[in-house]
């Protein structure tokens, strides 16, 4: 048996001006044939886990197609084409295969396409025809759309926020392929889409109110026939129909009893629905509390400048509070090319004048203008060994610089290229010890924790402006949902 491997992942934000173009995708990841397998056999990823599923099914993978993009903008009606153009290309290139694995991400949305994801499965679908199983994954913040169900004959989820099982909901979809391809089953899903958005800051799944519904979730699984349930928490910073939870359970061969446990595990959600309100703390506040642990480093996460989500990665916002109330020595990291080069260029131990960050936007802070000290000039590739958001190993935040303003109050890793915190190793290759300080500024708001958890005595989110503002209800939508919780507190709903 052949089967082969799709991947087409991006989470776009809608709200920001700029948008995401092909170079985005090339400077990222964009492969095709053995070079997927090169990059991602031994990846923390879902690809990584087709290929190790495949094995050990004893079926030939077949890598066909690979994109991905760090979250931005929304993607351009260009590259939207030229993607799929170049993915169907690569299948036909591929020759026969018996079935297909994908790994869409299910929040890419496009200026004019807005369900991106949607959009290529049906290509992918129409292109193979009704006969070739497609079983795929999906994140955990997929926007499910009804055109990802039909597409798809299973689909799986993510089930952990930070992102520490992509690899193994990989292998369990190459699982649910071999069988399917052996006759053993015949996987049938149906999903659920209650009107409820789940605030960013509640989307911990190893805390209430999701840690017991993801357990119920669990024990579900259990039951006889069930192959796969999915809970979709949603991405909010993505203006389109399909924004907002969604419950997906794959069953085998039985229709009705798919859709009434998505109903069920909708209704678990909606039950819920008030404890999934943002809970805000402002930046003075997070660092009056930060101040009150009696020892550090304590992580705040800077759910405004949430690179995750596709933000600026040049907030000032948390710095300058740093700065106001000199809690203790604070680090944070800030994309600037242009403050980089100047203290990459002024050389080690230089004093010099920097402008710092604000620069893409006004959304998140206006620049810093400090007197510094340059301590550090590096090259800014990295890699990380263990299991981290996103399932990524190898990292590239550009040519780098550290500096430290004259007080010492706060050290700032500079950056020429946007890099989500997903991994400590870039700031430690930096010859910055993250146990010295007091406080660490992270740009997330659940995807850090995982680097950030072991080194901290206490995490905080903080309710900073910008384009991931955790506070959704201050964003004006086009598209969504209506009615839908809590924009509309009065909503009802009841699963059919």
């Amino acid at each position: 048996m052949r089967v082969g491997i799709v991947a087409l992942l991006q989470e776009s934000n809608t709200f920001l001006s700029r948008q995401t173009t092909l170079a985005h995708f090339e400077q990222d990841m964009l492969l095709t044939g053995e070079a997927i397998r090169e990059r991602m056999g031994d990846a923390h990823h879902e690809i990584g886990g087709f290929f190790a599923g495949l094995r050990d099914a004893q079926m030939e993978a077949v890598p066909i197609f690979a994109a991905r993009a760090l979250p931005f903008g929304a993607v351009t009606d260009e590259a939207v084409a030229a993607l799929l153009n170049r993915m169907l290309a690569a299948v036909d290139a591929a020759g026969p295969i018996d079935g297909m694995l994908v790994a869409p991400h299910g929040a890419t949305a496009g200026v004019n396409v807005l369900d991106v994801d949607g959009f290529w499965l049906m290509n992918l679908r129409a292109h193979l025809g009704s006969k070739i199983p497609i079983i795929g994954t999906l994140d955990l913040h997929a926007n499910l759309s009804p055109a990802m169900v039909a597409a798809t004959n299973a689909l799986i989820a993510y089930r952990m926020n930070p992102h520490l099982d992509q690899r193994q909901r990989g292998w369990d979809a190459a699982n649910l392929m071999a069988r399917t391809l052996r006759g053993e089953i015949k996987p049938t899903q149906a999903a659920a889409f209650p009107p409820l958005i789940i605030n960013i800051e509640r989307q911990d799944t190893g805390s209430e109110p999701l840690q017991s519904i993801t357990e119920k979730a669990d024990r579900m699984q259990e039951q006889p026939g069930v192959l796969s349930n999915s809970l979709l928490l949603g991405f909010p910073y993505a203006d389109v129909p399909e924004m907002g939870s969604a419950t997906l359970v794959v069953t085998d061969n039985d229709a009705s009893r798919a859709q009434h446990l998505a109903n069920e595990l909708a209704m678990l959600l909606w039950q819920r629905r008030e404890e999934f309100r943002g809970q805000y703390l402002s930046p003075a506040d997070a660092f009056r509390e930060a101040a009150s642990v009696e020892h550090g480093p304590v992580t705040l996460l800077d759910m405004g400048d949430n690179v995750g989500g596709g933000s600026s990665a040049d907030g000032t916002i948390l710095a300058h509070e740093a700065l106001r109330q000199n809690v203790g020595p604070t680090f944070v990291t800030i994309f600037d090319p242009e403050a980089t080069q100047r203290a990459r260029d002024a050389g080690i131990s230089a004093k010099l004048r920097l402008t710092i960050g604000g620069k893409t936007d006004t959304l998140h802070g206006p620049p810093l203008d400090v007197e510094v000290v340059v301590k550090g000039r590096y090259d800014g590739v990295f890699h990380e060994t263990e299991p981290r958001h996103g399932g990524m190993r190898s990292f590239d935040q550009g040519p780098s610089a550290v500096v430290q303003t004259r007080d010492r109050v706060l050290t700032i890793l500079l950056t020429s290229r946007r890099v989500a915190p997903f991994s400590l190793a870039g700031v430690v290759g930096c010859h910055i010890d993250p146990k010295a300080f007091r406080v660490l500024i992270a740009k997330g708001v659940h995807a850090p924790v995982a680097a950030y958890g072991p080194v901290s005595t206490r995490l905080i989110r903080v309710n900073t402006p910008g384009s991931t503002t955790a506070d959704v209800e201050s964003l004006t939508f086009q598209h969504r949902r209506k009615p839908m919780f809590p924009f509309e507190g009065e909503t009802t709903w009841q699963a059919e």
